[in-house]
């Protein structure tokens, strides 16, 4: 059973999520009028995978003896200046919510509930991934600068970014 307190923790990040899915939404959309197709696709996935993460949080609930709720949401930012501030963005924004899965953990420790603090470790180490591939893509973005061909090859390869972050490391 959740404790109200938890349950709505749990509730926040679950609109934090749909937030996030919208945000690589609205990041897809001004990525494909301005001819970034690769950048577009991989910002839908992300929005899908996104999702993905707002639907396991509201089974757990769910199942847990709570209640989700869906939330109203604040609306994405649909314009940036450049692709290099859209990627900013998205890294400030996956900091945050790596901040918000970490209050969660602290508060089901907390309160002892073991369950949902075994359930959140995904979510820590989903955000490990997330950080890293962020960080990933602006070390590339800087590496490319004003390069209009490093832009066409960036943007044909990002399809393809895979980032091997700590997490995914298996110790021998």
């Amino acid at each position: 059973m959740l404790s109200k307190s938890i349950e709505k923790a749990l509730n926040d990040q679950i609109r934090i999520e749909a937030e996030s899915s919208q945000i690589y939404l609205a990041m897809a959309c001004w990525a494909e009028v301005k001819g970034l197709e690769g950048v577009a696709g991989f910002m839908y996935s992300q929005s899908n995978e996104e999702r993905d993460h707002m639907l396991k949080l509201i089974k757990f609930v769910n199942e847990r003896g709570g209640h989700a709720h869906i939330s109203a949401l604040n609306a994405p930012n649909v314009t940036f200046e450049s692709f290099k501030e859209m990627f900013e963005k998205l890294f400030e924004h996956e900091v945050f919510v790596s901040e918000s899965i970490n209050n969660l953990v602290h508060i089901s420790l907390q309160e002892k509930d073991y369950a949902t603090h075994n359930f959140l470790q995904w979510y820590v180490s989903e955000q490990i991934e997330e950080e890293a591939m962020a960080r990933t893509i602006l070390d590339k973005i800087n590496l490319i600068g004003n390069d209009k061909g490093g832009l066409y090859l960036f943007d044909r390869d990002i399809v393809n970014l895979t980032v091997n972050s700590a997490s995914m490391d298996n110790p021998e």
